[in-house]
Order: C-alpha cells, then structure tokens, then sequence
C-alpha cells in the first residue's frame, strides 16, 4: 500500500515538475508580448488658454476634451515587432460629460495628429521601419524610446520616452510609486523647459511641458497621465496654456484592466512556476521517501517468512 501511495505522490511531484519548467520556460515568451490585435480609445479633458489675436494675451480658460486612438496593424506587424496608427485630438468643449467629436477645420480644435510608429511587442522600444520585416508604409515617422507602454515588469528607473513635438526621447525620470484604487503603480515625469520647437505649423517658438505617467509595472500598461504645456512665440509671447489628463472614467477603467491583465500574467508568469518547481520537488522528495518506506517494510517481510518454524516438541 505504501509503495503505491509513494508511486502516487512521486508521480504527482514529476508532473508539477514538468509543468513548473515549462511554464518558467514557455510562459514568459509567449506571455509577455504585446498582441498583435489591440483597438483602444483613450479618453482624456482638462482646460486651456488660447492666443486672443484681438489682446495679443492668453484668452480665458477654456474646457477641452480630448480622444486618442490607437490601433494595430496586424498585417504589418511581425512576430517580434508590432505596428501601430495612433489618432488623437484635442477640442475645446461645452464642459459636458459629452465626448469630444474631432472637427477638421473647427475654431474648437487645439491640436490634431496621427502617428505611425513600430515598436517592439517585449521591450515597448520604437523600432525603425524595416525591422525583422516591419512595414510601417509611406507616413511612418522615426521614433526612439518609448511610445505608448512601458516593457512588462517595469523598473524603478529611468526609460527614454518619445517626445512628438520635439521629435525625440527624453528622459521619463521614476519618482516613486503610487496605490490607484488598491493597483500598485510606478509614477514616472518628464520634463521639459522652454526647448526650441515647431509650436505650430511653419511657426518656431519655444515649448515646455511637465507630463506624469502612472505604470503597472507588471503589464506595462499606462493607467493614467497628466500634462501640463506651454508654448511660446519666439518673441516670448504665450500662445498656448494645456492642462490635460485621464479622464475620472478613464482611469477607473485603465486601473479595472490593468488589475486582470496584471494578475494573470503573474499567475502564469510566476506563480505556477514556483507552484510546479517548488511543489514538485517536495512531492518528490515525499514520494521516494514513502517508496523507500514501503520497500524496507516489504523486505523485512519477506525475511520474516524465510525464517525456519519450530517444530512441535513430543
């Protein structure tokens, strides 16, 4: 009985084992990469100043609204890298609740943009059109850093992150870490002081900006931001005063994800190949020890039935 019980349990220790080194080997890969299907709209508000040509000062503060979409292209995207088109606008608003509708050519309208860019599906780095097969097509722009998430398991660190205004990476500087509604996220600032840019078209003026980035360090998911900008004629004149962030929804919503996505990732990312290894190992070591039990027992059996009986005296 116990060499079959130790047959069991040892049996039991070498499947847990097989499944600790696989998911410790096969899960991190296969997991850990951005997918090559993703569709999200982000909803952000706030207020802004605006030239008043009439004044030649910052006009009243003004409600805005802003949605920034982002997308995949599947058929462009490769096995390690992935494509994306992000749209985004910024409108001025009645300061309803009402989503921003993006009106080309309205006098509501702060800033529009599309972007093309690749980066690659671990590490969240923007990658050059022509990578590992990637075809951004005609109206890819080059980036650097990151883009648009952080690589999975985030560190207390530093990371260059994209600038489109001024065209390059700057430094996203960790300053701490930040509970959102019970999710654990790491709080990353850039910052920018009065950096020569094209302020709008074909208009040069000086630009700063101090942008801060909530991350989930386990998925890499921004949960939230915040940004405060300003733009600036050459002759000094302020043309533009933005404060934008997350929506109050919105980051109910990116927290909510983020809390799934994070969870699971670390279940089958590290939990189940501690569970397997560790598990496995001691059920190992208890099954052999129950198989060597249970031989000993039998042994010494078979050695008290090979003993010779006494015969009855007369």
């Amino acid at each position: 009985m116990r060499i079959w019980i130790g047959r069991v349990v040892a049996g039991l220790g070498v499947f847990l084992l097989v499944v600790g080194v696989l998911a410790l080997v096969w899960a991190p890969g296969a997991l850990q990469k951005t997918p090559k299907k993703v569709d999200t709209t982000t909803y952000l508000d706030g207020t802004v100043q605006k030239l008043d040509a009439a004044t030649g000062e910052l006009g009243e503060q003004q409600p805005v609204g802003a949605i920034s979409v982002t997308k995949t292209d599947s058929e462009a995207s490769t096995a390690d890298d992935v494509a994306w088109i992000q749209s985004t606008c910024v409108m001025i608003t009645d300061g309803s609740d009402a989503q921003p509708v993006c009106t080309k050519g309205s006098d509501d309208m702060v800033t529009a943009s599309v972007d093309v860019f690749g980066t690659d599906r671990v590490t969240g780095l923007a990658v050059e059109n022509g990578t590992d097969g990637l075809q951004l097509g005609p109206d890819a722009t080059p980036h650097d850093g990151l883009v648009n998430k952080w690589p999975f398991d985030s560190e207390k660190k530093t990371y260059p992150y994209w600038d489109g205004t001024l065209g390059k990476a700057l430094p996203a500087t960790y300053v701490g870490s930040e509970s959102l509604d019970g999710l654990t996220t790491y709080k990353y600032e850039v910052k920018v002081t009065d950096q020569p840019a094209e302020i709008a078209a074909d208009t040069q003026g000086t630009y700063s900006t101090v942008k801060d980035i909530w991350v989930e360090p386990v998925t890499g998911s921004i949960v939230n931001q915040t940004e405060s900008q300003q733009r600036y004629l050459e002759d000094g004149t302020q043309v533009l005063d933005l404060q934008l962030g997350f929506t109050t929804d919105q980051v109910a919503t990116s927290v909510a994800e983020a809390k799934t996505n994070s969870s699971g990732l670390t279940l089958l990312v590290h939990t189940v190949p501690l569970v397997g290894l560790v598990g496995g190992a001691l059920l190992l070591v208890v099954g052999a020890a129950v198989l060597m039990l249970g031989r000993r027992r039998t042994d010494a059996a078979h050695v008290d039935s090979a003993r010779p009986t006494a015969g009855a005296g007369v």
